[in-house]
């Protein structure tokens, strides 16, 4: 009764970590793709064609649900997958949901007409990728209205993250908040769009003030998730927890400790 959770390289751990933690029961399998991360800087078709390939690999596991808990693969391939490619009796689901949810105060089965909403002015910082998508803004604009929305691409903070550079991260987290503000000077929220973001969510916080809500998806996810498997129990595949991984198992497996606290052993996908 495994569910699958997707990233290109380990920040879906912030994820997962937030999944398991919520349901402790259900056994997770958990697939980087780290021989090809990060997707960010790659153009549509290659993330699509990536990210079908890991679903595969998924599935072959056991995994009848999987979560892309990565924001680069949910804007760019999501959609075209949901309709042109998952198997009858499978459901991949992307990230934006859940911060979507929280931003307007909606459930994503609420078809209604878009509204208005508190937050007026919204900071995005993602990957170059997902900006580029504007995935973001035309789910946003089918749920609210009046909502300005600046969008940052954070070039080169994945890349830090995963090599465990976390002064280059910072850095460029202050540098990217610095570049935000000088095209939107005071954002009501800022959304952080990647799932390597939790690991410096205080940079950001720090960096754009107390005043603004930081919105970061692992918990929001974990929430969603949690209602989704209650309305759909039959997803719960049949595999077994796992960690698997298209890089170096070793290198991963060090990785990985760093973002978790613990040791993970992976294994070669």
């Amino acid at each position: 009764m495994a569910v699958g959770v997707f990233d290109s390289g380990l920040g879906g751990l912030t994820v997962l970590d937030a999944v398991a933690a919520r349901l402790p029961e259900v056994p997770f399998v958990y697939f980087g793709d780290n021989a090809h991360a990060p997707y960010g800087v790659r153009d549509a078709d290659d993330v699509y064609n990536l990210t079908c390939a890991a679903c595969e690999r998924l599935f072959d596991a056991g995994c009848n649900l999987i979560i892309l808990a990565c924001n680069t693969a949910s804007a760019v391939a999501l959609r075209r997958m949901q309709e042109s490619w998952v198997p009858e009796g499978k459901r991949v689901l992307g990230v934006f949901v859940p911060l979507i949810e929280a931003l307007t105060e909606r459930q994503w089965g609420d078809n209604s007409p878009p509204r208005e909403v508190a937050v007026k002015h919204v900071a995005l910082f993602a990957t170059p990728a997902t900006v580029a998508s504007r995935a973001f803004q035309r789910e946003l604009a089918f749920r609210a209205i009046g909502v300005d929305v600046e969008a940052q691409a954070c070039g080169g903070v994945v890349d830090a993250i995963e090599e465990g550079d976390m002064i280059l991260a910072e850095a460029l987290v202050r540098s990217h908040v610095e570049a935000l503000k000088r095209k939107m000077p005071t954002p009501d929220a800022a959304m952080l769009g990647c799932t390597h973001y939790p690991l410096v969510k205080q940079v950001f916080q720090d960096a754009l003030g107390p005043d603004v809500k930081v919105y970061s998806q692992a918990s929001l996810v974990a929430e969603s998730l949690s209602d989704y498997l209650t309305r759909h129990p039959d997803m719960l595949g049949t595999g077994e927890a796992a960690f698997l991984t298209t890089g170096d198992p070793g290198r991963v497996s060090d990785r990985a400790t760093q973002f978790l606290r613990r040791r993970i052993e992976f294994t070669a996908a």
